[in-house]
């Protein structure tokens, strides 16, 4: 090495140290990692909350409808109680609003059946157990429980399309031993005593129960009730309904999904029967 050259060890006089670059390198890439993961915690802010589960878009199918009726109805995706609403739960609820206690329910929001089962207004009793499903509530009751929880109760589209789901499929008219299940739950009375919730298998979608319990309100009006000839009748009965354990369907050998259809025309909001209860649901 010549005098007065550079060594190859050092840089040059004024040069940066070979540190400076690192540190660089090292701050772009924390900025790079700090973007890969952003996603991550937006995943985690849109996770479904307790004991719900999430149910992507799609397309509802009404079994009825007019010439000027929509044929597929767009169901965005929201969430959906795994379990339907229990005794326990819906005992906290009326301990917490004792208007809708049943000493002290009014008969324009229930009829004289309204919790019949239990053995007082805070007291369950023998004849409803506290992981049953609640029964002989009113639409006006469960969309009160739904609002007290900060929620609300499924639209029929909601709740047909989630229920049409089998165990491994988003489209269960596709799963033919999902088919023959619900019709063997069609053909089966219901039970003297309900089971507990939660029993059945998880659905596609990860939500129990949609079939063979009980039957469940949904919050919209009846659009799908008339009073005259089904193919091109105007003059609607519009009176609150339930789901029920049945797909949605178009085909006319659907015979659960006409099960159904007959059941909640009969219903109004005021109603109360042994087998009837609910779940909630909730926007995404």
């Amino acid at each position: 090495m010549k005098n007065g050259g550079a060594s190859p060890l050092r840089p040059p006089s004024g040069a940066l140290p070979f540190r400076k670059p690192f540190l660089i390198f090292n701050f772009e890439f924390l900025i790079l990692l700090a973007l890969a993961l952003a996603p991550l915690g937006v995943s985690a802010q849109t996770s479904s909350p307790p004991d719900m589960a999430g149910v992507s878009n799609g397309v509802f199918h009404p079994l009825f409808r007019s010439q000027t009726d929509l044929k597929e109805v767009p169901v965005k995706s929201f969430y959906l109680d795994v379990v339907l609403v229990t005794n326990e739960k819906f005992l906290e609820f009326v301990r917490a609003n004792p208007r809708w206690q049943r000493s002290q329910m009014k008969r324009i929001f229930a009829d004289e059946s309204y919790l019949k089962h239990w053995a007082g207004d805070l007291e369950l009793g023998t004849n409803a157990r506290p992981d049953q499903p609640v029964v002989w509530v009113s639409w006006f009751a469960a969309k009160a429980f739904a609002q007290w929880q900060g929620k609300r109760l499924p639209t029929l589209a909601e709740w047909e399309f989630a229920a049409a789901a089998s165990p491994t499929l988003a489209d269960g008219t596709k799963d033919a031993a999902f088919q023959r299940d619900i019709l063997r739950w069609y053909s089966t009375p219901s039970p003297g005593v309900l089971p507990s919730v939660g029993h059945g298998p998880k659905n596609f979608w990860g939500v129990r129960d949609l079939h063979g319990s009980v039957w469940e309100w949904v919050s919209d009006f009846n659009s799908a009730t008339v009073t005259g000839d089904a193919r091109g009748d105007t003059g609607l009965d519009r009176q609150l309904f339930c789901g029920a354990g049945a797909v949605g369907a178009k085909d006319v050998e659907n015979f659960p999904a006409f099960m159904r259809y007959g059941f909640r025309s009969s219903l109004k909001a005021a109603y109360t029967v042994h087998n009837l209860g609910f779940r909630c649901a909730k926007d995404l």
